[in-house]
């Protein structure tokens, strides 16, 4: 099956997990990451989602699912081991329209959750369409050796050269000025920890007033 690649905006939203295993572990704690408001449902929980839930972090409702659970969730997770439970929350997913994962189960999934690569704001991931999730998890080590830490402050601060020059003119000039400083050697200097020379490669590409101070940024 050929998925549509999408990233969605759960802050804040209803995401429902099934089960409370060492997968529900895992798929709370990528939705937490992403601002989602988690609920899981389980009377067995792991250490760490004990300890969420305790925290506030995460809302527990210690029982089994019941018809009615999906109720007002954007998404689903199906983690449990009990196939039974698995083909009912499946069944109320549909009536509801909620996007439903099926832990290892692709074909009754409306959604998978790629294999990713995070460095702050920037996402990279890898789907297989799960017909692999053995090559998928090579590509994503391959991936984390090439894009290190520094990639993460490197979009920092293209985003705080973005604001300032967007905020006083999205003009051809500076969209010009922008793609020079992403083709240059820009991130090989953030690698080196080189501040004087990341400081005049601004200069010289945007002006005075750019350099890592005035970005309230630093390495």
């Amino acid at each position: 099956m050929r998925y549509y690649p999408i990233n969605v905006n759960i802050k804040g939203k209803r995401c429902l997990i099934v089960g409370g295993g060492q997968v529900a572990e895992r798929k709370a704690e990528r939705l937490l990451k992403a601002g989602a408001k988690v609920v899981v449902i389980s009377s067995r929980l792991t250490p760490k989602l004990k300890r969420l839930s305790g925290k506030g972090l995460i809302e527990n409702i210690a029982r089994n699912y019941r018809k009615g659970d999906l109720k007002g969730a954007v998404l689903a997770f199906g983690a449990t081991n009990a196939p039974g439970i698995n083909r009912r929350i499946l069944r109320e997913a549909r009536e509801e329209g909620v996007l439903l994962n099926a832990v290892d189960d692709p074909q009754n999934c409306d959604f998978t959750v790629p294999s990713m690569v995070s460095r702050g704001e920037l996402l990279i991931s890898i789907s297989t369409g799960g017909k692999s999730p053995a090559l998928s998890q090579k590509i994503r080590k391959e991936l984390e050796d090439n894009y290190g830490q520094e990639y993460e402050t490197l979009l920092s601060l293209l985003s705080a050269v973005r604001e300032r020059l967007v905020g006083k003119d999205n003009s051809k000039q500076n969209k010009a000025k922008f793609k020079k400083l992403v083709d240059s050697n820009l991130l090989r200097l953030i690698r080196d920890g080189e501040i004087e020379q990341i400081d005049k490669l601004l200069r010289d590409v945007l002006g005075k007033g750019y350099c890592l101070a005035e970005l309230n940024l630093s390495l």
